[in-house]
């Protein structure tokens, strides 16, 4: 057996997550988890008493071809829960096989805040990616998609390899966002991305013009903006040449908006500080 044949025989990881919120009385707790394989969560922490703080882990630091992902959070009634990832998430280059993540975040008369670093797509990666959040019943949402597509700072552009990356969001069973890009061999700047290797969306739920005009008053350097409110969710849309002028520019929108929204001034995870 070749070396190409033995390493496409070898099974990938398929790892799943489950994680419940409710509120049994003063704090969101995490009543309910179960997980198959490298996909994690850490325990939680409370640095504003109430608002549950978890992080989301993958061991294995890096997904490759044969890889298969799945994440399901399910905040109950009257939960606030942030989420967010210790660092950014690596899909390697593919042995011709496609890795797979699936994560499905539903809130129902709950806050949820989807503040994860960074996905980067090395050259040659083969995946496909879908993140359909469901809001139900008075649910709020501040949320964030970045991808980055090769290495920009070590100059390998994503010439080769294939992007399948949905976003969607739901509220009360319709869609209110359903969001694809589609990206295949040396077509990583195709007419809209203006030559960017980075993009990002920011989504807030339910958003006034009140918040969209505080937004615009920002100008974070290095990051193209565009914002716009659509049957009251703000969608910020950004480009940039690599990802982290976008992330500084969604941790500024997002304590912007935080206060609006929820009535909560921003209290950054402390895994971003590490």
């Amino acid at each position: 057996m070749s070396a190409e044949q033995d390493t496409l025989a070898t099974p990938g990881w398929h790892a799943q997550l489950r994680l419940t919120f409710a509120r049994p009385a003063e704090r969101t707790c995490l009543v309910e988890r179960q997980h198959r394989g490298p996909l994690l969560v850490q325990r939680p922490f409370y640095p504003e008493g109430d608002v549950c703080h978890a992080y989301i882990v993958h061991p294995p630091g890096g997904v490759v071809g044969g890889d298969e992902l799945e994440l399901e959070v399910d905040a109950r009634d009257s939960t606030h829960v942030v989420l967010t990832t210790p660092a950014a998430a690596k899909f390697y280059r593919s042995d011709g096989r496609t890795a797979r993540q699936k994560q499905t975040l539903r809130a129902k008369q709950s806050t949820l805040e989807w503040l994860p670093q960074e996905s980067i797509y090395y050259p040659q990666s083969r995946v496909r990616s879908s993140t359909r959040i469901e809001l139900e019943s008075h649910a709020k949402l501040i949320g964030w998609d970045i991808a980055c597509l090769g290495l920009p700072a070590r100059n390998q552009p994503f010439d080769r390899g294939e992007l399948h990356l949905h976003l969607e969001l739901w509220v009360n069973g319709k869609p209110l966002l359903i969001d694809r890009l589609r990206l295949a061999g040396n077509d990583n700047n195709p007419s809209g991305l203006n030559g960017q290797q980075a993009v990002g969306t920011l989504l807030a739920y339910p958003a006034t013009r009140a918040m969209i005009e505080a937004v615009r008053t920002l100008q974070p350097p290095g990051v193209e903006l565009g914002v716009t409110l659509v049957d009251d969710v703000l969608v910020c849309r950004a480009l940039a040449a690599q990802a982290e002028p976008i992330k500084h520019a969604f941790i500024e929108y997002w304590q912007t908006l935080r206060p609006l929204l929820l009535n909560r001034a921003a209290v950054s995870p402390r895994i971003w500080a590490t």
